[in-house]
């Protein structure tokens, strides 16, 4: 288990934790979460023992192991797969002396112990865990200084990933990844044999691959059990509960307070009167849960033009007179919103360059309208930002001739503030920084707005905002993202990118899913014949379905019973403490029930109607 208790740190005299604890039990795949800037890497550091702790204590297990992502490999003539080979030491260090031991009873046990650890397995690991990072085959046998920087931070994560540490801490590793990576690693850290800490703001990641969140917010740590969706729901039941004792003492306060200084100066009352305010000084405050300032997105409305925006016929495109993607036959209107699919090196990124005129048509045509005004946001324009200056320096020189006011006001409708303005660029947390280019992407009013990877550092705050957004956004639409929860809620159109063509995927995306983790087809030969259910199985199977109805209303009624006891003002009193203990605990229990009773009814329902199809 790890144990981290009465924690206090503070950076630069900013308090991050204030007796800060929480217990992760062994095993368990966690999340954590917290907005922008709370102290959730700070927090790794100090695990890793990178920062030394100002009081309170991090336990582990005596002799884990403690892994995570410190930075990119080097740009080296090592090849990718003997890269993550290296990362398992013990492995490295007996493959090494059992090519120069003598002594044949320590060449036994170097043997046997490389057999137990799976050592001659570990080149087919290493190479599985590389493709499914996104590198081919051949890739994992060239050397690191054949790819970028990116790239080689996948290698790290695929390093670390390989050596097994008994606590895996994983800083927004999706950052690196595209959507194929993305589904990759979430079904990988279902399967994760010890303990995972992630920390990242994708919702679907967080739903599919935790079964606990530990919530960073005003410099405390809770832990909740469940994925995120549980978590949200738990901890808006707490809220709840906690501003309704709020309201329940500032009714008593007031009533109190009213008696004091009605008969304070009342001789017969002065006792009554001076014991009521001896009770207000003992009273201890509950303090109402804080709304956070709601994030927003404000993107400039562009004019309406004539369909279509852009229309390719039989186009090509590609580098050095070599086609990437051929017989392109696309249409853009105003109101689209598309999704592009695709493995990465497929050629995303090359059609998102053509369709921005950063890459120029081949052959066949591209026919844009004389008015589009496109907007492009890449992650790598957060990196070319001007350190040294401030956001409103960056719009100033866009916009010289607009007031600071109107610059100012453009900026606050990206969640920048009057400190964030005139603080330069190289000191703003990475969100800000994204905050900032989407805000430089779309200044001039875009009729078209290409995003690739724009969700990357903003916390799950601010991408419900950027989906807000794009949702409300008059312009056309095109995604490239490894955030399944952006891609469902915006897009409408998906277009698959696969060797050399760019199609409409005809079905929705949690098929797309299921299509890339899905195992290879196996020869139709081998394949068994489905089998009909039979009268007795499809009975059994409603059976099982009204079971799990019941089951879903029983928990129905417990939820509502308890919430109505929970919104009673009256079990807020003192003497009401153990009670309503007893309750919230039982509300959390039955909302976790209900969670697992729903997720039955569904499978149930499912396999019913496969049977009677």
């Amino acid at each position: 288990m790890l144990s981290i208790s009465e924690l206090r740190y503070a950076v630069e005299g900013r308090t991050l934790f204030e007796g800060a604890s929480a217990n992760i039990p062994t095993g368990h795949k966690v999340g954590l979460v917290g907005r922008n800037g709370t102290g959730k890497t700070t927090l790794f550091k100090l695990i890793r023992g990178e920062l030394v702790l100002e009081s309170g204590t991090i336990t582990l297990p005596d002799r884990a192991r403690i892994g995570g992502i410190a930075q990119e490999v080097p740009s080296n003539e090592v090849s990718l797969l003997n890269t993550v080979l290296a990362a398992d030491v013990e492995r490295a260090s007996l493959m090494a002396e059992a090519e120069t031991a003598t002594d044949p009873n320590r060449i036994a046990e170097i043997q046997t112990r490389l057999a137990d650890i799976g050592a001659w397995s570990a080149e087919a690991r290493a190479s599985s865990i590389l493709v499914g990072l996104g590198f081919t085959t051949e890739e994992t046998h060239r050397p690191c200084s054949d790819f970028s920087g990116g790239w080689r931070m996948r290698v790290a994560l695929a390093a670390v990933l390989f050596s097994e540490p008994d606590l895996l801490l994983l800083d927004e590793p999706t950052n690196y990844l595209d959507l194929e990576g993305a589904l990759w690693l979430e079904h990988y850290l279902t399967r994760y044999p010890h303990t995972v800490i992630i920390i990242s703001h994708d919702r679907e990641l967080l739903n599919r691959s935790v079964n606990g969140i530990l919530h960073l917010e005003d410099k405390q740590l809770t832990f909740y059990s469940g994925n995120y969706d549980q978590f949200a729901r738990q901890r808006a039941a707490r809220r709840a509960v906690q501003a309704a004792a709020a309201k329940k003492q500032d009714l008593q306060r007031a009533h109190l307070q009213s008696f004091v200084d009605r008969f304070k100066a009342k001789a017969s009352k002065a006792k009554q009167a001076q014991s009521r305010v001896k009770m207000l000084e003992k009273m201890e405050t509950i303090t109402a849960p804080e709304d956070a300032a709601r994030v927003v997105f404000t993107f400039p409305e562009p004019e309406e033009l004539s369909p279509p925006i852009i229309s390719t016929e039989n186009a090509s495109v590609g580098y050095d007179g070599k086609a990437i993607l051929s017989h392109l036959n696309l249409r853009i209107d105003q109101d689209d919103r598309i999704a592009l699919l695709g493995r990465n090196g497929e050629g995303k990124s090359t059609l998102a360059k053509m369709l921005s005129n950063r890459l120029e048509v081949m052959s066949g045509n591209m026919t844009t309208s004389s008015k589009l005004r496109i907007g492009f946001f890449a992650q790598h324009q957060v990196d070319e930002l001007h350190i040294d200056e401030t956001p409103l320096e960056h719009l100033i020189r866009e916009r010289p001739n607009e007031g600071q006011s109107k610059l100012r006001a453009r900026l606050a409708g990206f969640g920048l503030g009057p400190d964030q303005a005139d603080t330069a660029v190289g000191r703003l947390s990475g969100g800000q920084k994204a905050r900032l280019s989407l805000l430089l992407a779309t200044l001039p009013a875009p009729h078209l707005l290409i995003l690739d990877e724009p969700t990357n550092h903003l916390d799950i705050e601010s991408r419900e905002a950027l989906v807000q957004a794009l949702t409300a956004y008059s312009g056309a639409v095109i995604l490239v993202s490894h955030d399944m929860h952006l891609l469902s809620l915006v897009a409408d159109r998906l277009w698959l990118v696969k060797d050399g063509r760019v199609n409409p995927y005809e079905d929705d995306l949690p098929s797309y899913r299921k299509l890339l983790l899905a195992p290879p087809d196996k020869p139709e030969k081998d394949k068994p014949k489905p089998k009909r259910a039979s009268r007795d199985d499809i009975l059994e199977l409603r059976s099982e379905v009204r079971k799990c109805e019941a089951r879903v209303a029983k928990l129905a009624e417990m939820q509502d019973e308890l919430a109505k006891r929970l919104g009673d003002p009256k079990v807020y009193e003192d003497h009401m403490a153990d009670k309503r203990a007893v309750w919230q605990k039982k509300y959390s229990e039955v909302m976790e029930a209900m969670d697992r009773a729903e997720a039955m009814w569904v499978k149930a329902q499912g396999k019913l109607e496969k049977a009677e199809a």
